[in-house]
């Protein structure tokens, strides 16, 4: 996966509390290989029924088409467990989400995807939502290495993350790909173990 350093990116507003992960990819389209996934992202919200996008939903709106970070409410990918739900997000070109909570199973598969999830207060959330909704195509900034999110008023706002993770996303390595470079050290442990153990 890409390494997550720094980025400046549109945001988008997304005034809505408890945005779940089958709003961001409807069930029935998970049976689907993952790049025809890419249009079902928030489908049933930026689409109306006979398929033709709805004007008012704000992912249709044209300053929003570049966007690359979402700032959303609080308990934002909620609901039932999909990592879908963040890869379909992923390749639509979204690296970092910001809200005042989220799903725990969405924010944890979040850091195996490559993207941010920010936590910050609710009421810095709503100001930047609002700011956004001002002023459609601003854009905010993520610096990771001092964990600081500067908005688009200049105000720069610290987050807090673990301090692991925030190691694999600067590095691009997940906890798979992060196990895999110490092959040798296990290759070489399990040839060991075969002489000293052999009964195993």
């Amino acid at each position: 996966m890409d390494a997550f350093t720094t980025l400046t990116a549109v945001a988008v507003p997304l005034d809505q509390a408890n945005v779940d992960t089958d709003q961001i990819i409807p069930a029935r389209y998970l049976g689907l290989p993952r790049e025809q996934q890419v249009p079902a992202m928030f489908h049933d919200l930026r689409f109306d029924t006979e398929g033709a996008p709805r004007p008012d939903f704000v992912l249709n709106q044209p300053a929003f088409a570049a966007a690359q970070i979402i700032v959303s409410d609080r308990n934002f990918g909620c609901g039932s467990s999909r990592e879908n739900a963040v890869s379909v997000m992923v390749d639509n070109g979204f690296r970092a989400f910001i809200a005042p909570s989220f799903g725990d199973i969405f924010f944890n598969n979040c850091f195996q995807n490559g993207v941010l999830p920010i936590r910050l207060s609710a009421e810095r959330v709503a100001v930047l939502r609002r700011l956004l909704r001002e002023a459609p195509g601003a854009t905010i900034s993520v610096d990771l290495a001092s964990q600081r999110v500067t908005g688009p008023d200049g105000q720069s706002d610290v987050f807090e993350i673990d301090s692991f993770r925030k190691d694999c996303l600067l590095r691009g390595v997940d906890e798979v790909s992060l196990t895999m470079t110490y092959e040798q050290d296990i290759a070489r442990f399990e040839a060991r173990q075969k002489v000293e153990r052999d009964w195993l």
